[in-house]
């Protein structure tokens, strides 16, 4: 059975300005409800989360202050969010669902999280609109857990996952490997194992080529026992943050790519959502369902 993260919480806790992109997390499974893809019984809704879980992550200062609501106001304007008690829950509960959802991809091959992929969190700082790494968090789960010995991350958004990078970038264990918009946001790159920089304007051809060339390859070389997917829909032509220009169908043949692989391989796949910006909702809501129904045609 698919099992997908979702708590009301994703979509709430934020101020009338930043509203708008957070609407996908309720339309995304009330879509998938809609036309039948998925049932209420595949949807979790994730609880709290041990502070040990994310000490494994984060600098125990940082955490402090953003439990405690003291993060310098400088650094909370680099995160994009006016701190809030309720805005730590919703990060806290994000990252539990992501964990969660590994166990499940232990047993189905594949599980998702509505929310989540907040790369550009650091180990002691946030940025991007993420404070907490919730795919950084679970891989350190997983590895202090001896659940697994070799984690491939497959970040796919428009943005670098800079913070997955710096997190592991002395962990043999956990290869990051970031597919970006060489232009975007952020503009102070970290180093992934491997970056492939794309320049503005690329579209679905060359993109899936160089996916089609990179990631078997990474597979095969790093043979991972546990794969993380972000499969951000910033992408998008119709993105008005990305640089990027696929169209709905390419984005939708990158999931089907990186999901095959995964299933041919035998490899549990955890995947969050990370961004997507497009003006037009709808836009955004279909690219991320697509990435629902490509695992539902392959796993189910």
């Amino acid at each position: 059975m698919l099992k997908i993260a979702y708590h009301p919480i994703y979509a709430h806790p934020l101020p009338p300005g930043h509203r708008f992109p957070m609407l996908k997390y309720e339309l995304i499974p009330a879509q998938l409800i809609h036309e039948g893809v998925i049932g209420s019984e595949n949807l979790f809704a994730p609880e709290s989360l041990d502070e040990e879980i994310i000490l494994l992550t984060h600098d125990k200062t940082y955490w402090e202050q953003l439990r405690d609501l003291t993060l310098p106001p400088k650094e909370q304007r680099r995160t994009g969010f006016p701190l809030s008690a309720q805005l730590i829950e919703r990060e806290i509960c994000i990252a539990r669902g992501t964990i969660d959802g590994c166990h499940f991809a232990m047993q189905h091959g594949v599980a998702f999280n509505v929310a989540g992929g907040t790369h550009h969190a650091g180990s002691n700082w946030g940025e991007g609109f993420c404070l907490l790494n919730d795919q950084a968090m679970a891989a350190n789960y997983l590895l202090n857990s001896g659940l697994c010995k070799s984690i491939l991350i497959v970040d796919l958004d428009v943005h670098q996952g800079n913070g997955t990078a710096q997190i592991f970038k002395n962990e043999p264990r956990v290869f990051t490997f970031s597919m970006h918009a060489d232009k975007n946001f952020p503009f102070r790159k970290e180093r992934s194992d491997l970056d492939i920089p794309l320049q503005d304007g690329i579209a679905d051809d060359r993109y899936l080529e160089l996916l089609h060339d990179t990631l078997p390859r990474l597979i095969d070389e790093q043979q991972p026992d546990f794969i993380f997917y972000l499969s951000g829909v910033d992408v998008l032509a119709t993105d008005k943050l990305g640089k990027l220009a696929l169209t709905q169908a390419g984005c939708k043949e990158r999931d089907r790519v990186v999901l095959e692989l995964c299933k041919r391989q035998g490899v549990p796949v955890q995947v969050s959502m990370g961004g997507g910006y497009s003006p037009d909702i709808r836009n955004i809501v279909d690219a991320h369902c697509n990435t629902y129904r490509v695992a539902t045609d392959l796993y189910f």
